[in-house]
């Protein structure tokens, strides 16, 4: 007896063209997102979305703010890596250290991604509200 598995198409998610398994949706944060490095303010918006994504795995959601609300000076790094659904990611660092991403020339389809960043959870402490 063979089993086949079907991926559910949901409505407004971004599939990977060769791999309907991967996909994610793309929602806008209804309140304030604020995102702190200890005590320093990296971020303020009332504008950022935050990405669902299933892959190999189910992924943490990511928070992403746009780059004119970062007002931490963030250093580019020499590095990239390539997402299938999203595109090529440059990273950045606080003080040496990398802390952040972004996909400043995303996919098409990803296109809601262009000029935000995303911040490591486990390196920053995110505010949600007023």
């Amino acid at each position: 007896m063979t089993t086949e598995s079907t991926v559910p198409l949901f409505e407004g998610a971004i599939h990977n063209p060769a791999n309907a398994r991967h996909f994610m949706a793309i929602k806008p944060v209804e309140r304030r997102v604020r995102i702190y490095a200890g005590d320093l303010l990296l971020a303020d918006t009332t504008d950022a979305v935050r990405v669902i994504e299933i892959g190999k795995t189910a992924y943490d959601p990511v928070l992403y703010v746009p780059a004119a609300d970062v007002s931490a000076s963030l250093e580019p790094l020499d590095r990239s890596t390539h997402c299938p659904i999203k595109g090529d990611a440059s990273y950045f660092a606080l003080k040496g250290e990398e802390i952040a991403w972004s996909y400043e020339n995303p996919i098409d389809f990803a296109e809601g991604l262009a000029g935000r960043r995303a911040f490591w959870a486990f390196k920053v402490r995110t505010e949600e509200g007023s």
